[in-house]
């Protein structure tokens, strides 16, 4: 008789419930979350496993790959049915979690989401590193700047090299102000040598991916937006129309429908928000820092025109900073 199985994940063990095709549990309990653990144990209580449902979670990518390697057909997946949207246990796996998240793999009411390969996360995770320590540089810089601030001393708009050299020329003569500054000035300067590891990390794969060499022929964008991108879309063939894809990165507008109203609001901002900051940041190069005029700069120079502009500055968005 076919088997079906869910698993409801924590950090710690993993609540598994099995059924068969007429609903009736098989077998229920719980095992630690660990990918071979977790395969016997289907092995054995789930013999004719037809289907896995693996709720979503951090721990999803790695499970899900890991059980697939290990022979397992899983699945992962979020929306199931229209209300609740989402089903998620983030605290202690619940076998009552695990019970329903079974019945619904058996019955196919759920909808399954992809689940991107090991690589395109570690892609991801490297960017969102490196968005991590360019804003930890950011707030270092505007800390060392307000201290000098303090005592009068002007270290002036440069950055980089220029700014670290300004701000030793103003301390050297003020031995107080530099205990203060040197230790954040330290902290500084190595945040931003791991800023250029990592830089350097995602030029090489963008050199060796087709698709980012693709990308970047896109006037304004560069090898942060390129890898970024194709980390996220990874694979074009998942989606059924262009348009999906800005759907998926929630750059469609959110549509209020309540009674004789009908509206549409703002972008629903759904998914990964740093890639849409990136494509932000993309297209305002293209129409303020590219001189070079082409199609797409005319279509987005007159969409500006009939929908208003707005650039916004490292100030209210550090992580998007450029500063080198």
């Amino acid at each position: 008789m076919p088997h079906y199985a869910a698993l409801d994940v924590s950090n710690e063990e993993t609540a598994i419930h099995v059924v068969d095709e007429t609903g009736a549990t098989v077998w229920r309990g719980k095992r630690a979350s660990d990918p071979e653990v977790l395969a016997t144990a289907l092995r054995r209580h789930a013999p004719e496993l037809v289907r896995v449902g693996l709720e979503t979670g951090p721990l999803t990518p790695w499970l899900y790959h890991s059980c697939k390697a290990l022979g397992l057909r899983s699945s992962a997946w979020t929306r199931v049915m229209p209300e609740p949207r989402q089903l998620c246990n983030a605290t202690r796996p619940d076998a009552r979690d695990a019970e329903t998240l079974a019945q619904l793999v058996r019955t196919g009411w759920y909808r399954e989401a992809r689940v991107k390969s090991c690589a395109a996360h570690a892609v991801r995770h490297l960017v969102g590193a490196r968005a991590q320590l360019m804003g930890v540089s950011i707030d270092l810089s505007n800390q060392i700047r307000s201290t000098l601030q303090t005592f009068g001393l002007m270290a002036g708009k440069g950055m980089g090299r220029t700014f670290e050299a300004r701000v030793h020329d103003l301390i050297e003569a003020r031995p107080a102000v530099a205990a203060i500054v040197e230790p954040l000035l330290a902290a500084w300067r190595a945040v931003r040598t791991q800023i250029g590891i990592l830089d350097r990390r995602l030029i090489t794969l963008a050199k060796s991916d087709a698709t980012c060499r693709l990308l970047m022929t896109c006037p304004g964008v560069g090898v942060i937006v390129a890898t970024s991108y194709a980390a996220a879309i990874e694979a074009p063939e998942h989606f059924r129309h262009s348009r999906s894809v800005g759907a998926y990165l929630g750059l469609t507008p959110v549509r209020h429908q309540s009674g004789q109203a009908d509206h549409s609001g703002g972008i629903s901002r759904r998914g990964y928000r740093l890639m849409r900051t990136y494509l932000f940041e993309a297209a305002a190069s293209l129409l303020v820092r590219v001189r070079q005029d082409s199609a797409l700069k005319a279509w987005g120079r007159d969409l500006a025109q009939r929908m208003g502009f707005m650039l916004i500055s490292a100030e209210k968005c550090p992580w998007v900073s450029t500063e080198k």
